[in-house]
């Protein structure tokens, strides 16, 4: 189950599609749902998770929690909208694309993809861009 919590003044328009796009990029790896769980928040909120639980002093758009079992994803992934405006901003994206960059940065995290060393960025962002697209393909 896909669920999405909102822990500032903001919301997704459409949850379904975007708990329609998450199970199709589960799909599309192999893996299958379990309980997965987007809190959108604000700096403020991820800095004091940062530090409570990762002991990191720094702003950060995403924190990610896994319970993966297998191939059943489970998880909470913490997205700071407040860093999407920023990144989209910096990177001269449109909000929305930076938000799913986020949100499927997270759930890659979840299947075990990593961004730490230089070759495992490029697979990130590679898998990164092909997931963005298919949350224009209608289904």
């Amino acid at each position: 189950m896909i669920e999405f919590h909102f822990e500032l003044d903001f919301q997704l328009i459409n949850e379904p599609k975007y708990s329609d796009w998450v199970n199709r990029i589960l799909t599309s790896e192999g893996f299958e749902t379990g309980q997965i769980d987007y809190i959108f928040c604000s700096d403020e909120y991820l800095l004091e998770i940062n530090k409570k639980y990762l002991n990191h002093d720094t702003l950060t758009d995403i924190i990610t929690f896994d319970y993966t079992k297998g191939v059943v994803v489970s998880g909470d992934i913490f997205v700071s909208v407040d860093r999407v405006k920023d990144n989209a901003q910096r990177f001269d994206v449109g909000f929305n694309n930076e938000l799913l960059r986020v949100m499927s940065h997270g759930l890659l995290h979840l299947m075990g993809y990593g961004d730490k060393k230089d070759e495992e960025v490029v697979i990130m962002r590679s898998k990164e861009d092909q997931k963005i697209k298919m949350f224009h393909v209608e289904q």
